[in-house]
């Protein structure tokens, strides 16, 4: 793959999406390996990220990989252009357009190609089986040729993949994360509050599987906003919040997953926690596999 590269783009600059996730990460070390410095990755900072995660994707790129690394602070924009949108497919939708109205203020004609980490998965939910709009196949055209150099891949092939490109095991086995981010895990309109709720609910989450060993084992788990409110009782006080989901599922390639079964304890553990996270009323668990649900409730 290196070597196919390396002759493919010669010498032309090679601009990167880098949104911190498995498969951009193994694209831009792929790439980095066949071109070297003739690669830029760009990280934006949607604002859509989790807990602390925009910090820890600058620190390792730059400082433990060496790439050449531009990030661009895009938060307030992409709030405001998802402001009153509910409908899933239109949020992806936008967000692409976002990120290419962020990219264009380093989009310049030095650069040929622009690179992004999609996979196999990607490419034949979107294209093929029509199961949902990926942000990053639903970009509007540009004057640069698309580079994909995983898109014949599978998840757990990137993955072997990264590993012969020296990366990490941990860092390559870290949970999926959507290219939209958070916004697919906030339905409804994306607010702020909803934005605050759903990252630190995902962290206490996480935390709370790492402490029962439970994380290692899970291919997939995180919490969702959703737009349903329920009454709660607070401190004596009557509360009106949100209802919070709990998704957690077992899969090898994500195009099937089942239920991964929390012991009960562990669930009434983790739901107490979340409980007291500003602006919960409620905890469910969702036991949907795939097919019929999606792992992603949008």
């Amino acid at each position: 793959m290196i070597n196919k590269l390396k002759e493919l783009i010669k010498d032309d600059k090679v601009l990167l999406a880098l949104s911190g996730g498995v498969d951009s990460s193994v694209c831009a070390l792929l790439l980095n390996k066949a071109i070297g410095k003739n690669l830029t990755c760009v990280f934006v900072d949607t604002g859509l990220l989790r807990l602390n995660e925009a910090d820890e994707v600058m620190d390792m790129f730059k400082n433990k990989f060496d790439l050449n690394v531009i990030k661009l602070d895009a938060s307030e924009l992409f709030l405001n252009n998802l402001k009153g949108v509910i409908d899933p497919e239109e949020k992806r939708k936008i967000i692409g357009h976002t990120f290419i109205d962020a990219f264009m203020e380093v989009l310049t004609d030095e650069y040929k190609y622009f690179a992004q980490g999609t996979i196999k998965t990607d490419v034949t939910e979107s294209l093929h089986a029509k199961i949902k709009t990926h942000h990053n196949l639903a970009l509007p055209k540009m004057d640069y040729i698309l580079l994909e150099p995983l898109k014949d891949l599978y998840k757990h092939e990137v993955r072997e993949l990264g590993l012969s490109l020296g990366i990490s095991k941990e860092f390559l086995y870290r949970k999926p994360f959507p290219g939209p981010g958070l916004a697919v895990r906030i339905t409804g309109e994306i607010t702020k509050e909803k934005l605050e709720i759903a990252r630190l609910t995902d962290h206490i989450l996480k935390e709370e599987l790492i402490k029962n060993n439970l994380e290692k084992d899970i291919f997939q788990y995180f919490t969702v906003v959703t737009n349903t409110k329920s009454t709660a009782i607070k401190e004596n006080t009557r509360f009106y919040g949100y209802v919070v989901s709990i998704r957690a599922v077992l899969s090898k390639d994500a195009k099937t997953a089942s239920i991964a079964e929390i012991p009960y304890p562990v669930l009434k553990e983790i739901t107490n926690k979340l409980l007291d996270v500003k602006g919960v009323s409620r905890v469910v668990y969702d036991i949907t596999d795939k097919p019929k649900g999606t792992i992603e409730w949008e």
